[in-house]
């Protein structure tokens, strides 16, 4: 995903609402998910067209509607922005990431149990 930019918040979430979705999504399968955020349908369409324009959809005309595939996986995407943080905002240190999420309140026991259990599963 190298050719691809962190998204803003509003095209990031007309991608969480098609991931929520799965597969190929009409424009009117995202109003229920999408409805919280009171944008307009021009809006919407607006963002879909970025989306395709960026490599992040494809999109099919069927009629007088179109439909829309994502070409990015939720995964993928959370991959490269974890990543993208990591490197903006900690240097690219995994160590001074932790400690911020130390610092104000400090981690839950069931919390380092899962990061343990993570670095074990990662070192086998």
């Amino acid at each position: 995903m190298d050719d691809k930019k962190r998204l803003p918040d509003a095209e990031l979430a007309v991608m969480q609402a098609i991931w929520a979705v799965g597969g190929e999504v009409s424009r009117g399968d995202l109003d229920g998910a999408l409805a919280s955020h009171g944008w307009s349908a021009n809006t919407v369409n607006t963002y879909l067209t970025r989306l395709c324009e960026k490599g992040f959809l494809s999109s099919r005309r069927e009629g007088r509607n179109n439909s829309y595939t994502p070409l990015v996986s939720k995964d993928r995407y959370l991959e490269f922005e974890s990543r993208s943080v990591l490197k903006r905002l900690y240097g690219g240190s995994l160590g001074s990431f932790v400690a911020a999420l130390n610092a104000e309140q400090p981690l839950e026991q069931s919390e380092i149990d899962e990061l343990r259990q993570f670095l074990d599963d990662m070192s086998r």
